[in-house]
């Protein structure tokens, strides 16, 4: 059910009633003032009067609009899992669409490594995968790739922080993976910290390795954006929604990315939490603010907006903490949700406003 369908029961249980007088009165008006024989004709025209008004098509109007609207929906691989994301989504403001697996492709790939002195590439790269083989992040499934296999010894107390990164201990030493924001800085690590913002600027992610306090290595990852990334955000504007990018990579790579896109509101290096006041900021500037996310990190803010929507290719968390799921990673389908929201709410006040009109039009006929 729709919030709407609340509204017309409330009407229905005022006008139905007031019908049944108006059905009583035009009765004994009839019956005393009526032609020969008067009962016969007031009886008849206090039926029609209840016929004419009989609350079918405004019982039906809702519910088929929704039958109609969210099958289509469903044959574009669009599942609304809450009812009213299917009447708020017609009325966003602004879209926010996370970066990484949203408007990416969310496959990386290393495009490159840098250590200090006492590290080598294929050392740094071996224990950062000895750690990743817990996550299920891009991220872990691009440094697993990159490996070359060396046993760096047991792993064991593996842990993830949301929005930050993931650590653990291997051969008793403990490594974390982290972005640069939670990442040590030495002198003897300078150098990779000027690199990363290099990197940052063509778009690559930087990526921190610590290995028992101190920061050895950083990897770069490079991405793509999705074919049809473009023509989304485009298709946003067009019907008159703004666009918003929110990511906890750098600055220096979400802006990179939104320039390619032509987005002008940027949010970057946001945690999980702080994506939630992110929308909160786009809500007073803006209005209704919807919410586009795949990953665990998405999902605080997935709950929290107006209305959230995951890709079905995303995690598990992040799909039952939205509202409507993109059973592919077709992005282009967050513009089509919003435009079978508007076209079956228009369809909804189309169908009542027929069904009111013809009822009250007709009741003087009905009445004689």
């Amino acid at each position: 059910k729709l919030p709407i369908q609340a509204l017309v029961n409330s009407i229905t249980l005022v006008f139905v009633p007031i019908i049944l007088v108006l059905a009583a009165i035009t009765f004994l008006v009839w019956s005393a003032f009526g032609p020969e024989p008067t009962l016969p004709y007031a009886f008849i025209t206090a039926t029609s009067v209840l016929i004419i008004v009989c609350p079918c098509a405004r019982g039906l109007a809702t519910p088929l609009s929704i039958t109609v609207g969210s099958g289509r929906a469903a044959e574009m691989g669009i599942l609304f899992r809450q009812g009213h994301a299917l009447q708020k989504l017609q009325a966003i403001d602004v879209v926010a669409l996370d970066k990484t697996g949203t408007l990416t492709n969310g496959t990386p790939k290393i495009v490159g490594v840098q250590t200090t002195e006492n590290w080598s590439r294929d050392d740094a790269m071996n224990i950062a995968a000895a750690v990743e083989q817990f996550s299920d992040h891009p991220i872990a499934k691009a440094l697993i790739e990159e490996q070359t296999n060396a046993n760096m010894g047991p792993v064991t107390d593996f842990k993830t922080t949301p929005g930050e990164g993931v650590e653990a201990k291997v051969g008793g030493r403990l490594v974390r993976l982290v972005s640069e924001r939670a990442a040590p800085r030495s002198e003897g690590s300078k150098p990779l910290f000027i690199e990363s913002e290099q990197a940052a600027s063509r778009g690559e992610t930087p990526v921190f390795l610590i290995v028992d306090g101190h920061t050895v290595a950083s990897i770069f990852l490079g991405d793509t954006l999705k074919d049809n990334a473009r023509a989304t955000i485009d298709d946003l504007k067009s019907m008159g929604v703004a666009v918003a990018i929110v990511s906890g990579d750098k600055t220096e790579t979400t802006q990179f990315i939104a320039s390619k896109l032509d987005i002008e509101n940027v949010y970057a290096e946001v945690d999980p939490r702080g994506k939630v006041e992110t929308v909160n900021e786009l809500t007073s500037a803006f209005g209704k603010t919807c919410f586009v996310g795949d990953g665990i990190n998405d999902s605080p803010v997935l709950a929290h907006a107006h209305v959230g929507i995951a890709l079905g290719t995303g995690t598990d968390v992040a799909v039952e903490s939205a509202d409507v799921v993109l059973m592919s990673d077709n992005v282009q389908n967050v513009a089509n949700a919003i435009r079978v929201s508007r076209a079956t709410m228009r369809n909804i006040k189309q169908n009542l406003i027929w069904a009111f009109g013809y009822n009250v039009a007709l009741i003087p006929v009905a009445a004689g």
